[in-house]
């Protein structure tokens, strides 16, 4: 205030003039002087300033002590002697404010109660094997740089957090730098995800959610692998997940942010995912880490909160083995640390549910099952839309607080979800018997799982009669001039390992993650053959033991015999090895002529490339040798496997060696999340020019993006 009242003149009450207009200046305005040291001209003050202070060196006035973080004290006690040229003592070395927390009671950040994690604003999941009561500060790990960017606070609908550069850093003992950004920026590239239009950002569609979705997880595998070449182990605090949609999400790569009431564009229902973050991505469920996501809505002149979806994965007294109804936990209510309990209060989510059971609009429902082959991680299912029935409070089982709880009913006439998952669960321990089952297993025990062929659409009995062999066989090997030496990794090859000379034919990194998911995309993989010394399960044997989901031959509607896994299939999971009969490439002309290649597998035809996926810095150009196989005779189940232009199976060539011997395999990957029970299909290619005499075949997939015809 230029104009005031001096401090040893203070007017009596009552006689302040209230008419006067004072020009008041903002505090940020108002910056201390200090006087200039002996000897030295104030620059920046030539005129008397209004507001000096004294110096935090000194000289102090009586009782006036020097303060941190000016001074540091000496082992006397007394403020340090010597002065800088400004005054200032010795510094210390302040720690950054954002180091300190709000202490609550008992040293807790705040109120948990077990089992549900604390719902924030930030890009938290609660996947992948972590667990929820991880903090909060090592999500993101210490060797990558990653900020959020703007997140909508389902609460209050702002948007939080602030969009920053994006860096990569590494930690002190990390033996391999990579630098992320040139690899999200090739993947992104790869997949059209650099300028994703704003209406289709806002309303996306199957196309653009299915390229979203394998680009996350494409990056998320690369991160892992890189993560584990630098030695991290898995479970720790590193989440490559986080950082791979937190990465994608600030480059703009996601859609369907408009929140809606009913089916999200471009999802199905039975729809899986392995990650909280997937659903984030394409606007399933915006919350990261809350289980119910609602909207504000106008209706009388006030809004008010409706829900719109709600992921129940176990962490609440939720009651859902009936497929069609689903008895819902509220949010809140927490039990500290201390036994202090909190009731649930009508707020929120919770009142976003009591909205919307009088208002009856529907809901979407994700429901989290246990993922058996990762059991500390989740497998998220979209199960359609429910409606509230009815809403009421009870004490939790916990403990004395009281919770609200939802029954939700879905609606009728939609596809079977978590139905047809507890019918595969019957199947599997008995209590249900498969309707349409011909042979209980079609290996008579040649693989470790059973393969049932069933047929609940005619009466045909069986396919043709073959030979059921789980591998492929050779008259001959291909020879190499140079003999290859077998690794010694008795333990199995581990990531990293500069001394395995499979891991560095590989490009120094391990092709397949400790759950047994590709994650190099190369024209060829190079496994440990019969000279290494690794263990029949090392992780670079994935595709030497066989199916690992439990599959099932069946009869088609209109396309003869196909095959489906009762299990979910990750992306990039390992599916089976096309096994069969080498056959010579002077018979594969024969072979087309006489019309019997309906059981063959032609590495000689030209395939629409998986352009996205590909590794860009694999040398390899094409497919090191023409190889065809023929399981008419005798083969295992990727012969049931047809043709479709748009699959869900890709094939990869991968070479094992023996000394101067080399075999060539063709093994089968899920290109992304297979739901149980959803054929399983891989594009049968395009035959070249020379050989274009071969006849056509009617393609029935069905797909949009039919070419209408195969070989």
């Amino acid at each position: 205030m230029e104009q005031g009242f001096a401090s040893d003149s203070v007017p009596p009450a009552g006689s302040i003039d209230k008419s006067k207009v004072l020009d008041v200046k903002p505090m940020r305005c108002l910056m201390p002087v200090f006087p200039s040291p002996n000897g030295m001209s104030s620059v920046s003050t030539p005129q008397p300033s209004p507001f000096v202070c004294v110096p935090p060196s000194g000289p102090f006035p009586p009782g006036v002590s020097p303060f941190y973080p000016f001074l540091a004290p000496n082992g006397s006690g007394r403020s340090g002697e010597n002065q800088e040229a400004f005054g200032f003592g010795t510094p210390i070395s302040p720690v950054p404010l954002n180091s300190f927390r709000t202490p609550t009671a008992n040293g807790d950040t705040g109120p948990r109660r077990p089992g549900r994690p604390r719902a924030t604003n930030g890009l938290v999941a609660e996947d992948d094997g972590v667990s929820d009561s991880q903090n909060q500060s090592d999500q993101f790990g210490s060797g990558y740089s990653v900020h959020i960017n703007d997140v909508e606070d389902t609460s209050t609908g702002k948007k939080r957090g602030r969009p920053r550069k994006t860096r990569m850093s590494h930690p002190a003992n990390s033996h391999v730098e990579v630098d992320v950004d040139p690899i999200l920026n090739q993947l992104l590239a790869s997949f059209k995800l650099v300028d994703v239009d704003q209406v289709k950002k806002a309303d996306g569609d199957k196309e653009l959610v299915g390229r979203i979705l394998l680009a996350f997880d494409v990056f998320r595998r690369r991160l892992t692998q890189i993560d584990e070449k630098r030695g991290e182990t898995p479970g720790s605090a590193r989440r490559p997940d986080l950082k791979a949609a937190n990465l994608l999400m600030t480059r703009g790569a996601r859609t369907n942010q408009t929140k809606r009431i009913g089916n999200v564009p471009g999802i199905e229902v039975g729809d899986i995912f392995f990650f909280r973050m997937e659903l984030c991505l394409v606007g399933l469920h915006a919350p990261s880490m809350a289980g119910i996501d609602y909207m504000s809505v106008r209706l009388t002149g006030d809004e008010e909160p409706i829900a719109v979806s709600i992921v129940a994965s176990g962490g609440y007294d939720d009651e859902g083995d009936d497929g069609d109804v689903l008895i819902y936990t509220g949010q809140g209510g927490v039990q500290r640390r201390d036994g202090q309990m909190f009731d649930q209060k009508l707020e929120r989510g919770n009142l976003a549910l009591e909205k919307s059971m009088h208002r009856g609009n529907e809901v979407r429902v994700i429901r989290g099952v246990i993922d058996v082959t990762n059991p500390r991680g989740k497998i998220y299912m979209y199960d359609g839309l429910y409606r509230i029935q009815e809403s009421w409070a009870e004490k939790s089982k916990l403990g004395d607080c009281s919770i609200f709880r939802y029954k939700l009913l879905r609606v009728p006439g939609q596809p079977e979800a978590f139905t047809l998952w507890k019918s595969i669960q019957q199947w599997r321990d008995g209590t249900a018997t498969r309707v349409g089952v011909i042979l209980p297993d079609l290996t008579s025990g040649a693989e470790s799982q059973p393969v049932c062929l069933v047929n609940d659409v005619d009466d045909e009995k069986g396919p043709a009669y073959f030979t059921y062999i789980p591998s492929l066989k050779y008259s001959k090997p291909y020879m190499k001039p140079n003999p290859s030496m077998g690794c010694q990794c008795v333990g199995g090859c581990q990531p990293g390992g500069s001394t395995c000379p499979c891991t560095q034919k590989n490009g120094g990194f391990l092709p397949f993650s400790s759950l047994g998911v590709l994650v190099s995309y190369k024209t060829l993989i190079q496994e440990c053959g019969s000279a290494c010394s690794c263990p029949p399960n090392c992780r670079n044997r994935m595709s030497q033991a066989g199916p690992k989901a439990r599959v099932e031959v069946f009869k088609t509607k209109n396309r003869g015999w196909g095959l489906r896994s009762w299990d979910p299939i990750r992306g990039g999971g390992f599916i089976c090895e096309y096994a069969g009969e080498v056959v010579e490439e002077s018979r594969v002309g024969e072979l087309g002529n006489d019309g019997d290649d309906d059981y063959i597998f032609d590495a000689t035809r030209m395939y629409e490339p998986l352009e996205p996926v590909r590794d860009y810095n694999d040398e390899s150009k094409k497919v090191p040798y023409p190889l065809v196989i023929s399981a008419k005779k005798g083969g295992n189940v990727a012969r049931f496997m047809n043709h479709s232009c748009s699959p869900n199976v890709f094939w990869q060539l991968v070479v094992r060696e023996n000394n101067n011997e080399t075999y060539y395999h063709i093994a089968f990957f899920a290109i992304r999340h297979i739901p149980p029970m959803q054929e399983l299909t891989f594009d049968y290619g395009m035959v070249p020019p020379d050989k274009a005499d071969r006849r056509r075949k009617k393609c029935l997939c069905g797909s949009l993006n039919c070419r209408g015809y195969f070989y």
